[in-house]
């Protein structure tokens, strides 16, 4: 089989995959950002672009043998949900809408499924504040500022997921930068006492991986629908990725890793991950990432979205089906979005190209998002929103029922977003660094 020296790929498996750092800055913070006149209540001229539906392409991938969790997620809720929008509603009828001010530098959120109906805020200096009816409680969730090094502008507090039983178990995990630079991948618990404390005493380590740079730490933790808890890492920091491990099968860095958090001490590998039998270290389940700063399964089809920030040039989205069996390279350092970076892809490699990408000439940073799936604004049903660190812009992307891309500028300078979340039902947030947590409205 011939194969093109950058080639669209889009498999489909029987295994459902998946797989959500201060802003991950780029070398080139210099380059110039896009300015706007617009303001985010306003919609920008930009006309939606079609972008070419990725063909399927056969690759040799290992055969995966299906192993289900032992500890499966809860059942989906029965309400109807409504059809998916085929266009981008009239975002001047849109407005982001502040729910709480006053966070410290926050980085992300989190809600733990348990009905409560808070959110968890990450603030990247070492706290997990709970915000609940509009206000942020007066103590943390979790204090470990004392364990977090916060020196690099992309290290600190970085990733927080729930796992999907924390119900019944109280498990949570985190993902911050340890004092000496380094990943660490921890495991807490919430207290017994208090349901809006964590038990500071409960950390069991899952990882802890060596940071070459201060730079380029990742940091995105999600449960996919499998199960299993996907952990995004970056390169390790530096310009051009000079110890190559975006491509190397060798190194956790550069990857999104997935792991059964519910066998094994401190965890099992999945025996369908791509290299679990050999041929690259058995945690990874994607390469090729240069900085994956939020990805998040669509909560309804399962399908993955990564926001991988740029060199100096251009900011991606990538994007894998749920289906999609392991071992997908995502293609950096060998591009930089769908363009060349340098080396030469050797033949025996196939790299997937991302879904949308945008120059600096209209932001510098990518923040991945959310695909919106709750029931206040149901015209807005499918569409995955991303944004701009540097410029505050706000993406809209749209896949068609014949397979097409739309992505359009939906709004502009609405902050310097660190990340989107969503609630238990299914509702979108954005987080700006400067303290506040904003949610999309119809006016």
């Amino acid at each position: 089989m011939r194969k093109l020296p950058y080639i669209w790929m889009l498999a489909i498996f029987l295994l459902a995959a998946c797989s959500t750092n201060p802003p991950p800055i780029t070398e080139n913070s210099a380059a110039p950002a896009a300015t706007s006149s617009a303001t985010q209540n306003e919609q920008p001229s930009d006309t939606p672009i079609l972008l070419p539906s990725p063909s399927s392409t056969q690759t040799e991938t290992p055969t995966p043998t299906t192993l289900p969790p032992s500890d499966t997620p809860a059942e989906p809720s029965d309400t109807p949900t409504p059809a998916a929008a085929s266009s981008f509603p009239d975002v001047g009828q849109y407005v982001w809408q502040p729910v709480v001010g006053g966070l410290r530098s926050p980085v992300g959120m989190a809600h733990a499924g348990d009905g409560s109906g808070r959110l968890f805020v990450l603030e990247q200096y070492g706290m997990i504040r709970i915000v609940q009816d509009g206000t942020i409680l007066p103590q943390p969730f979790l204090d470990i500022v004392s364990q977090v090094n916060n020196e690099g502008n992309e290290q600190g507090l970085l990733g927080l997921a729930f796992h999907p039983r924390y119900n019944e178990n109280g498990y949570f995990y985190i993902n911050y930068t340890d004092l000496n630079g380094d990943t660490v991948i921890a495991r807490y618990q919430v207290s017994p006492d208090d349901p809006n404390r964590a038990d500071p005493a409960s950390e069991t380590r899952l990882f802890h991986i060596p940071q070459p740079y201060a730079n380029h730490n990742g940091g995105g933790m999600e449960f996919g629908p499998d199960g299993y808890l996907y952990l995004g890492l970056g390169d390790g920091g530096a310009a051009g990725d000079p110890l190559n491990n975006g491509q190397s099968l060798n190194s956790l860095l550069g990857k999104i890793l997935r792991i059964d958090v519910n066998q094994g001490d401190p965890y099992a590998i999945p025996v369908d991950n791509p290299f679990a039998s050999g041929g690259g270290l058995p945690e990874i389940w994607a390469y090729g990432l240069r900085n994956p700063w939020r990805y998040s399964c669509d909560r309804l089809t399962g399908d993955l979205y990564i926001g991988d920030v740029g060199q100096n040039q251009w900011e991606e989205i990538d994007y894998l089906p749920a289906g999609a069996p392991g071992g997908a390279n995502f293609g950096w350092n060998y591009f930089e979005g769908s363009h060349p970076y340098q080396g030469i892809l050797p033949p025996t490699q196939t790299v997937i190209a991302p879904v949308a990408e945008y120059s600096h000439a209209e932001g510098c940073s990518v923040t991945g998002g959310v695909v919106y799936h709750g029931g206040r604004l149901p015209e807005w049903q499918g569409v995955y929103l991303y944004g701009d660190y540097c410029t505050g812009r706000v993406w809209g992307l749209l896949r068609g029922s014949e397979g097409s891309w739309m992505h359009a500028v939906l709004f502009d300078n609405v902050g310097r977003i660190t990340s989107f979340g969503e609630d238990e039902q299914g509702e979108i947030y954005l987080i700006d660094r400067i303290g506040i947590l904003y949610t999309l409205v119809k006016k």
